[in-house]
């Protein structure tokens, strides 16, 4: 066997000592760094979905006690009330009565059994001041009813009148 001399033993032990603390690194600090820098990434990513989770919850608390308070105000209507009556009424009230054209009713199934019903109505040769009260009646009634599309366009026959397309919608319940 072959003696190595006291210059190649020193340099065999540097050579070892590097040699172990390469693998220290490579196998023990390095993957223990990368392992937690992948922990803390996915710590945030869990935060930052803990905190959505939180918001939509809170969105959908609000919108649960919307919904129940919109469900009490259907719930309280008069008994009889239809959305036709009422839009027949608020335009006597608004003095539109003369200006309509048709009125077109229709229903559609909801979920849980509550109906939508809808009315399509025209109004030909109206002021703005007269359709501006019309519109508020029906939007800030205690009823419940909301206008879901207006369309308005200037009557040619009349300078200054407008003709107008209101479909109003409202909810019944089951």
């Amino acid at each position: 066997m072959m003696q190595l001399g006291k210059r190649e033993k020193r340099f065999v032990q540097a050579a070892g000592f590097a040699l172990a603390v390469f693998c220290l690194f490579q196998f023990g600090v390095f993957p223990v760094l990368a392992d937690r820098k992948r922990l803390q990434e996915q710590i945030s990513a869990k935060e930052t979905s803990f905190r959505e989770m939180v918001r939509l919850s809170k969105e959908f608390g609000v919108l649960k006690r919307q919904s129940r308070a919109a469900e009490n105000v259907i719930r309280k209507r008069p008994p009889g009330f239809t959305l036709f009556s009422f839009l027949e009424k608020a335009a006597g009230k608004a003095g539109v009565k003369s200006h309509i054209k048709y009125m077109k009713p229709s229903s559609s199934k909801g979920e849980n059994g509550w109906k939508e019903t809808m009315v399509e109505m025209k109004l030909d040769r109206i002021s703005l001041n007269k359709l501006m009260d019309y519109i508020y009646r029906i939007e800030l009634a205690k009823e419940a009813v909301q206008i879901k599309r207006c369309a308005v366009t200037e009557n040619k026959g009349k300078k200054g009148a407008l003709d107008v397309v209101l479909q109003v919608v409202t909810l019944e319940s089951p």
